[in-house]
């Protein structure tokens, strides 16, 4: 039996909260410096990734709110089988430019569900 769409969309949310709070205010050298930084924030991504796939997966019709989708589970994918060719750049890219507004279609989803972002 599939999860619940919200534990689909918490563990996005989670995940993605936690990889902004990770990076905070650091640049990009300061990140591309940082292997521990770079694990965490790339496993947090590997997560949203998969939790997006299996959302989509049980739940097809979540596609039109997440237009991204493909990109988001595309980079999952080369986080987890090409992890020799991730480029620290394109990672740091994404978060800052892409990562908050999927976040708030998340949360803006939670909140259609009678979910309360925290």
């Amino acid at each position: 039996m599939p999860r619940e769409l919200r534990a689909y969309l918490w563990d996005i949310l989670q995940a993605g909260r936690e990889v902004l709070a990770f990076l905070g205010e650091k640049d990009f050298p300061s990140f591309a410096q940082d292997p521990l930084l770079r694990a965490a924030v790339e496993r947090k991504l590997e997560v949203i990734g998969e939790a997006l796939a299996q959302a989509l997966k049980h739940f097809p019709d979540l596609r039109e709110s997440f237009p991204e989708a493909p990109r988001v589970i595309a980079m999952r994918n080369r986080l987890i089988h090409a992890y020799a060719q991730v480029d620290p750049a394109v990672v740091y890219g994404v978060v800052r430019g892409h990562l908050p507004e999927l976040l708030a279609k998340v949360e803006a989803r939670l909140r259609g569900l009678g979910e309360v972002g925290e």
